[in-house]
């Protein structure tokens, strides 16, 4: 795989202003293209590889949706530990700006390694960064990430194949339930190598009274025809 130096490169230069805007504006927020074709391909030949991961799980039979996912075990693949980190560090002002906004008295600390020995201290040890697979007629009900009482409110999920090649369909889905109004949603579409990141649990929206705390729970829209890969990043370990 490339270097992770390359790939924290990569995730410096993006327009963090931009992008902080998008986030506080609707939720979320899209990339250009971070993770290269030969890295998408070589993180999706790792699905296959059961040592890389310490737990398996059958959407169908949970009543998730149709499709399985897998957590990486420790070590985590270089790659993913190197966006897990960096993203992090980036996403941490937001975070705490969100905070202050709902007038919610938690901070996240600046660097990830100090997050998750917070998430120790809470017995959330466990890693949760993931790859999820789907087939034609898969799809993921709406939901939210959270694994024991240390969350943090974003995440991000990239896109491992390419749509209208290998996939049709599954669509990447965020609806935001508003306090005394109708739930809003948005339906996705990422391109090979591209990331969404967004508000996995709630976030600060404006109101006509200041800032009001919007539920959101994301998912995935069936799937017409094909095979869909996606790495998840998510920052707070599970118990």
């Amino acid at each position: 795989m490339s270097s992770t130096s390359s790939i924290a490169a990569r995730v410096a230069q993006l327009d963090w202003s931009a992008l902080g805007q998008q986030l506080d504006a609707r939720g979320y927020a899209m990339t250009p293209q971070l993770i290269t074709v030969s890295e998408c391909a070589e993180l999706s030949d790792l699905f296959a590889d059961e040592s890389r991961f310490r737990s398996r799980v059958d959407m169908a039979r949970h009543r998730f949706g149709v499709g399985e996912y897998k957590y990486f075990a420790e070590p985590l693949p270089a790659i993913v530990a190197t966006l897990r980190q960096q993203l992090y560090e980036r996403l941490v002002p937001i975070a705490n700006r969100w905070m202050g906004a709902l007038k919610i008295s938690t901070r996240f600390p600046s660097q990830l390694t100090s997050f998750l020995a917070e998430c120790a201290a809470h017995g959330q040890t466990r890693p949760t960064p993931l790859l999820l697979h789907y087939t034609t007629d898969g799809y993921n009900c709406l939901h939210q990430d959270l694994y024991g009482a240390v969350a943090f409110p974003l995440q991000a999920t990239f896109a491992l194949s390419q749509v209208g090649e290998e996939y049709t369909g599954g669509e990447f889905l965020l609806v935001e339930q508003r306090p005394h109004a109708q739930s809003r949603g948005d339906a996705i579409v990422l391109r090979r190598g591209e990331a969404v990141i967004f508000a996995n649990r709630f976030r600060p929206a404006v109101g006509p009274r200041g800032p009001y705390r919007a539920v959101v729970r994301h998912g995935v829209s069936r799937l017409h025809s094909g095979e869909r890969l996606t790495l998840g990043i998510i920052f707070h370990n599970a118990e």
